[in-house]
């Protein structure tokens, strides 16, 4: 128990991105989301701007409102963040250009003078509550869980006192003056949540030979669409990460998939898989190739190495001009 030390906060490793002047981000101040991007840029070069909702960072991105913007896509406990998904596959496109996966700790932040068999209202975004419900209900059987918008949020009303206890990502105690009742709160040790960092299309960044490439498929409502989806990516040896669905809005019964694999689409198997994809599906949307935050570097065996494509593309072109038989 004690204050939450900020300087841990403060010092953990990041990953930063290229010169970006505004960075807009799922908030308000004190979200996990907050403490994903202080990961990706630096806080003393960068302005951090935040926004109610995760459509609204999107929505901030296409309007040029910032350069880039910061919001959660997937959990290792809760699975898929719909609001994201949505935002991502709706409206003018926008491209991932980096990651970061961070470790999910909540700490219980309460107003001074405040004791643990005193809490009767505990508040946090329904993620935060669904991680940490089994430790409630142990520790706070007598405590009422209540939804907000954000884990920040709950910290702001537990500031105005509101409700009794906000269960709420460490870097809130950056900007609201709560005492951290409990730190380490997680009813599922090593949870991760995923983020991107979304920009504008435009150049991609380069491949590293650790990345990620995202994309939204739209298959045909026939027998055997998404097998054909996923034998496409078999056939080229390309290892799937994640698959989600999500339904479309426009006819009952269609889906829209969400994709992830390892590798970059400037490397000749991604590229001949979502040209494949592309000539199978209703409608492919491209969300970007970036780096992996694992850094573990993608192996590529024969015969779906972009020399075995370059050989294999030079002997069909002799073939064609009749060189060779």
């Amino acid at each position: 128990m004690g204050d939450i030390c900020l300087n841990d906060v403060r010092s953990t490793p990041r990953r930063r991105v290229w010169g970006v002047s505004r960075i807009g981000y799922f908030g308000p101040q004190g979200t996990f989301t907050e403490q994903a991007v202080r990961q990706l840029a630096d806080p003393e070069t960068n302005e951090f701007v935040p926004f109610a909702t995760t459509p609204a960072v999107v929505a901030a991105v296409r309007a040029g409102e910032v350069d880039r913007g910061c919001v959660p896509v997937e959990n290792s406990v809760e699975g898929a963040v719909p609001a994201t998904m949505d935002a991502l596959a709706l409206g003018e496109p926008v491209v991932a250009v980096a990651e970061h996966v961070l470790q999910v700790e909540f700490s219980l932040l309460v107003r001074e003078g405040m004791t643990l068999d005193a809490i009767r209202t505990v508040a946090s975004h329904p993620h935060g509550l669904a991680q940490v419900r089994e430790w409630l209900e142990t520790n706070l059987p007598k405590a009422t869980a209540i939804a907000t918008s954000s884990t920040a949020a709950a910290a702001k009303e537990v500031l105005a006192g509101q409700f009794d206890a906000a269960v709420s990502a460490p870097v809130a105690a950056l900007h609201y003056p709560l005492t951290a009742l409990v730190t380490g709160l997680g009813d599922v040790k090593d949870a991760k949540t995923r983020f991107l960092l979304l920009a504008k299309p435009g150049a991609l960044p380069a491949p590293t030979g650790a990345d990620r490439t995202s994309l939204v498929a739209v298959t045909p409502n026939e027998v055997g669409a998404l097998s054909n989806v996923l034998h496409e990516l078999a056939l080229r040896e390309i290892n799937l990460t994640r698959l989600e669905a999500r339904p479309t809005r426009e006819v009952f019964g269609t889906y829209r998939f969400y994709l992830d694999v390892e590798g970059h689409i400037a490397e000749q198997r991604i590229g001949d898989a979502l040209a494949a994809l592309h000539r199978r599906c209703l409608e492919v949307r491209f969300l970007g190739s970036y780096p992996r935050t694992d850094s573990e570097p993608t192996v590529v065996r024969t015969p779906t190495t972009d020399a075995d494509f370059s050989a294999a593309a030079e002997w069909l072109a002799a073939v064609r001009r009749g060189e060779l038989a």
